[in-house]
């Protein structure tokens, strides 16, 4: 049975963990749909950390906020790359906000993930959805510098080859 984790809260897990790495802020919930998918998956026993939380929130983000959700999405990441693998689904753009570049935190974390798993072998795979701006410069220096990380092209796709890839973990 596939065990969902939501932000802001921990909970003790055991066995590999999927963290759902992409998009939050002008992008569909495409969180919602990738749990959906892995968990119809044969009764497997699997995690997933999911950083969308399951509110809104009315008002300003505060500091406080922020951090307590910056803290939780560490927590999460270095969990999965010690035992799972980091998911990212580059979402295409679908509400454009003007005070914010799109994406800007998911292609920092890209980024980061990209150097460990040439330095520590953390598992990652990639999924970019049509539309998604910059994927054809992502693609070439994933080609580049890891080969082996499947970058992929749709979604249900995308899951699948974390779930595989977790169940190696």
């Amino acid at each position: 049975m596939t065990k969902i984790l939501i932000a802001s809260k921990y909970e003790k897990v055991e066995g590999s963990l999927i963290f759902l790495a992409g998009s939050i802020q002008g992008a569909k919930n495409w969180q919602e749909e990738a749990i959906k998918i892995i968990s119809e998956l044969k009764n497997l026993k699997i995690n997933v950390a999911s950083p969308r939380r399951n509110v809104s929130v009315e008002g300003d983000f505060t500091d406080e906020m922020y951090n307590e959700q910056v803290d939780w999405e560490t927590f999460h990441l270095r969990r999965a790359a010690k035992k799972g693998v980091i998911m990212f689904w580059l979402a295409k753009e679908s509400e454009h906000f003007h005070n914010r570049a799109y994406a800007q935190t998911s292609r920092f974390e890209l980024a980061e993930w990209k150097v460990r798993h040439a330095k520590e072998n953390v598992k990652l795979v990639i999924g970019i959805e049509k539309g998604f701006t910059g994927a054809r410069y992502i693609r070439r220096r994933f080609s580049q510098d890891c080969p082996d990380v499947p970058i992929l092209d749709s979604l249900t796709e995308t899951c699948k080859k974390a779930v595989e890839l977790a169940l190696e973990s």
